[in-house]
């Protein structure tokens, strides 16, 4: 599996470490909040609201430089629109994967 990076917001930031930290800052708020919303959702079986949430959190797995995470979350906001769970594991396994890495950030 591809680990997460912040090559992304390096090149976004140049040579700003205070605007650096903002967006390592901001990352490190929303992402779990995000991802409780995500969770929230999936529980309650609102298939087109959690679509919504994944195309938000596809944001947060570009930043931080999951190019294959990027399609499969793309594959996975598709299925949901259509009221299936295919590749909900390989989602959440994302998910885990940025969360563990934000966590030591």
């Amino acid at each position: 599996m591809e680990q997460p990076n912040i090559n992304y917001i390096n090149e976004l930031s140049g040579n700003d470490e205070d605007f650096k930290q903002k967006m390592i800052s901001i990352v490190k708020s929303e992402l779990p909040q995000e991802i409780e919303s995500y969770n929230s959702l999936f529980k309650l079986q609102n298939f087109n609201a959690t679509a919504e949430m994944v195309h938000k959190l596809k944001h947060k797995i570009s930043v931080l430089g999951l190019e294959k995470s990027y399609y499969i979350a793309e594959k996975f906001e598709e299925n949901l629109k259509q009221s299936s769970a295919e590749l909900k594991e390989e989602f959440d396994n994302i998910l885990q994967t940025m969360q563990n890495f934000v966590d030591h950030l």
